[in-house]
């Protein structure tokens, strides 16, 4: 990973790119979804998200990395869900199990990056975003474990 990069600013660039793939992901999906729960879902999702992108893009030009101790807990709900691809008619339990299967990919990336960078203040960067990502992964394990499975 670490030898297509020349510098910090490279690496931060590759991952502020995939923050706005992420955003256009979700909007895509949004723009798709026919019920508007999802719609909703999917609308937020692309927003946390461009935080994210917002986030690095900081820590590029001020070096910012405020929050950096905070601690997520994981539910593991992600790692016994099959994977699935959007699907504009999928109901609402397809969709948060693919918010998670994102998220849960997101946060291995990010943890990835922070093994690969140098720089101890990038690592932390990554470390962060990595938190924020299982954040992320989090928030719609319980939302799947107190609103779908509660219902079967």
């Amino acid at each position: 990973m670490q030898e297509r990069w020349k510098n910090a600013e490279d690496v931060l660039n590759f991952a502020i790119r995939r923050e706005e793939d992420a955003v256009n992901f979700y909007k895509r999906l949004a723009e798709r979804a026919k019920r508007r729960e999802m719609k909703q879902a999917l609308l937020e999702m692309a927003e946390e998200e461009g935080k994210h992108r917002d986030r690095l893009a900081a820590i590029r030009d001020t070096g910012d990395l405020s929050h950096a101790d905070t601690k997520v807990a994981n539910l593991k709900v992600a790692d016994y869900l099959v994977d699935v691809e959007f699907d504009p008619d999928m109901d609402y339990a397809t969709a948060i199990v693919l918010a998670m299967k994102r998220e849960k990919k997101a946060y291995k990336l990010y943890s990835d990056l922070a093994r690969a960078v140098e720089r101890e203040d990038l690592r932390q960067a990554f470390l962060l975003l990595a938190r924020e990502e299982a954040s992320h992964k989090l928030h719609f394990e319980t939302e799947y474990d107190e609103h779908v499975m509660q219902e079967n």
